[in-house]
């Protein structure tokens, strides 16, 4: 089973960071729950289908050399865990946010993306 940390990086880098639909989708179906529920500040979605549009179009919507990047400490338990990031050029983020995750049999079930404003 993946832990919180893992469970992190494979939601910043290998889901919203990746560029590529097949390895994202597969990153995606190893990493969260089929009934993961996701927020930001624009909606909540529910399922693997809706959370895979919006990291979509997260990426997608991006110039190509937008990444992401951890930032600051990461704090985990055994069933939940944070992580700031930022986002864009390297050095040169646009946008910066937190994650905050559930886990649930080694998995994320849900996750809640907060922007800093």
């Amino acid at each position: 089973m993946a832990t919180p940390h893992e469970l992190l990086t494979a939601n910043l880098h290998d889901v919203f960071g990746n560029r590529d639909p097949g390895s994202r989708r597969k990153a995606i179906h190893a990493t969260y729950t089929a009934d993961v529920s996701f927020s930001d500040p624009d909606e909540t979605v529910t399922g693997l289908d809706a959370l895979e549009a919006k990291a979509a179009a997260v990426i997608e919507g991006a110039p190509a050399d937008s990444v992401f990047a951890p930032v600051g400490l990461e704090y985990t338990s055994p069933d939940s865990g944070a992580l700031a990031w930022e986002f864009g050029p390297a050095g040169n983020p646009v946008a910066r946010g937190i994650d905050v995750i559930t886990v649930r049999d080694g998995r994320i079930s849900a996750l809640r993306t907060m922007l800093h404003s």
